[in-house]
């Protein structure tokens, strides 16, 4: 069998700078757009942009620079054209009749990206049910772009025939999606007590996408983890353990990355799968600090904590990729760290800052423990941040000393 090698769809991409976009922001969105476009396989051809103080009602990017578009369209043998700009149905409709190709916007393609890169049930679940309720008001005109073309950028996730299906059709499996993913979300809750019951200390990782949150946690846990210059290279939660200063009393948990303008459709569909990081003791935020964009990226990542309510968890800002950068990095969130994931010696000052910072949240504890109880002498060791152990001779007994997590309810 001989197989045929398909070239990345050719794509045009369609910006407009409204009056809600700095220069500096507008610009840094349209790169990300190109990155995005890479992402998901794309071969972004051309960039064409407008300003414009608000959208065009019908073609988002006025009359005369549509035309344009035309042109190009069939000048580069463009496939597919996306819009920074989220784009109603019917402007979506009026776009797709002049340019006959397909059209989406940044929103539907950081959806085609999720559904790249879902591996686990949960994951899948979750992008098939934001996909539904994103196209669900567009369904009318797409049968034809989908049948003509039957795969690319856009169309991952819920197939040609699911989207053909009636409305009643997609909104009772809808429903059967949201069971199950209510039936997945009781599992992972019991999964998520048992581990705070257990007295580790939990810390999560947050930052914007390709901050280096995979490398990070592939380093500091000596874990195997999928680790891409990409973004949303990582999409499901992994919890893996991690050992400091000899104690192994500490989880950490990587999920998918914060993105500028991330579409409410997809924060609530992972709302369940980002609220693992409100139970956390330590949130770990990480920063590119080598990228541009950076106090965008910051802003980004805090507004979303604070949607998520999660604002009020003890913060580790690490700047990282610090070897990419040629001049003074100037930190702007503290507490923090400037490191370098690439560099052990690194690794383990932020082992030490971790440390630091969880003790100064932590519990400090002093217990007995009798000689016949040497399971739960062990057992402080393992779950606990044990200082000294002492055997009083005069009382025969054990006295340990350490720190534990603060048990109140958060």
């Amino acid at each position: 069998m001989i197989e045929v090698e398909t070239q990345p769809e050719r794509v045009l991409l369609m910006g407009v700078q409204t009056e809600e976009y700095t220069d500096e922001k507008f610009a840094t969105l349209m790169t990300e757009l190109v990155a995005l476009t890479e992402t998901a396989g794309g071969n972004p051809v051309k960039v064409v942009t407008q300003k414009l103080s608000r959208l065009d009602g019908r073609s988002a990017v006025g009359s005369g620079k549509l035309q344009e578009i035309v042109e190009l369209v069939n000048i580069e043998e463009i496939e597919l054209v996306i819009s920074l700009n989220p784009l109603s149905p019917s402007s979506t409709r009026h776009i797709q009749e002049a340019v006959g190709v397909r059209v989406i916007d940044r929103i539907q393609l950081i959806l085609d990206i999720f559904a790249l890169r879902a591996k686990s049930r949960e994951g899948k679940l979750q992008v098939e049910l934001a996909q539904y309720d994103y196209l669900l008001p567009r369904l009318h005109g797409q049968g034809k772009h989908l049948s003509r073309l039957g795969a690319g950028i856009g169309t991952r996730g819920p197939g040609e025939t699911k989207l053909e299906s009636d409305r009643r059709h997609i909104r009772g499996l809808m429903q059967t999606i949201k069971k199950e993913l209510a039936q997945l979300a009781e599992h992972r809750e019991r999964t998520r007590l048992r581990r705070q019951s257990g007295k580790e200390f939990n810390i999560g990782l947050v930052g914007y996408t390709n901050a280096g949150k995979s490398t990070l946690l592939t380093r500091l846990t000596l874990s195997d983890t999928y680790v891409q210059d990409q973004l949303f290279a990582t999409l499901d939660p992994l919890t893996r353990q991690m050992n400091i200063h000899g104690h192994d009393a500490f989880t950490l948990t990587d999920t998918v990355g914060f993105i500028e303008d991330l579409p409410t459709t997809l924060i609530h569909a992972f709302k369940s799968t980002l609220e693992e990081m409100r139970y956390v003791d330590l949130l770990l935020h990480v920063v590119d600090a080598s990228n541009l964009a950076q106090t965008m990226h910051e802003q980004t990542v805090l507004s979303l904590l604070k949607e998520l309510e999660m604002e009020h968890i003890p913060m580790l800002t690490v700047y990282n990729k610090a070897d990419r950068v040629s001049g003074l990095i100037e930190p702007t969130l503290f507490p923090n760290i400037i490191i370098s994931a690439q560099k052990d010696s690194d690794i383990e000052r932020l082992k030490d800052k971790i440390w630091q910072v969880l003790l100064e949240h932590a519990e400090h504890f002093t217990v007995e423990i009798q000689p016949e109880e040497a399971d739960l002498l062990a057992l402080y060791r393992q779950k606990t941040l044990v200082e000294s152990v002492v055997f009083d001779e005069d009382r025969q007994v054990y006295i340990l000393e350490g720190y534990r997590r603060k048990l109140e309810e958060k």
